[in-house]
């Protein structure tokens, strides 16, 4: 009889172990879901990034053969004399352009 609580008294341990267990279970599946979301999200921006970012490279590359072609589409083109542009500011010197960023 001693034996037989001793084994009970095991029996509930395991099955508070195994409890414990499940539930661990289904919080790292819940938790490997949404790390499959992020993932996945995540992919996608980045495929988006990158396909934007070859996009801008053809237009760039486009602009700058329709510039050495002189295709540009600018009114103003530069004297055989004076391959790069001077600009010249009409009020003090010249200072760095200030770039505002907007928050996406």
């Amino acid at each position: 009889a001693e034996k037989n609580l001793i084994l009970e008294e095991k029996i509930q341990v395991l099955q508070q172990q195994n409890e414990d267990l499940r539930v661990r279970i289904d919080q790292n599946t819940v938790v490997t879901r949404q790390l499959s979301e992020e993932n996945a999200n995540l992919q996608e921006h980045v495929e988006k990034e990158t396909e934007e970012k070859k996009r801008l490279s053809r237009t760039n590359e486009e602009l700058l053969w329709k510039l050495q072609t002189g295709e540009a589409m600018s009114p103003v083109k530069l004297s055989p004399t004076s391959p790069t542009p001077i600009y010249r500011c009409s009020s003090g010197p010249p200072t760095p352009a200030k770039v505002s960023t907007v928050p996406r």
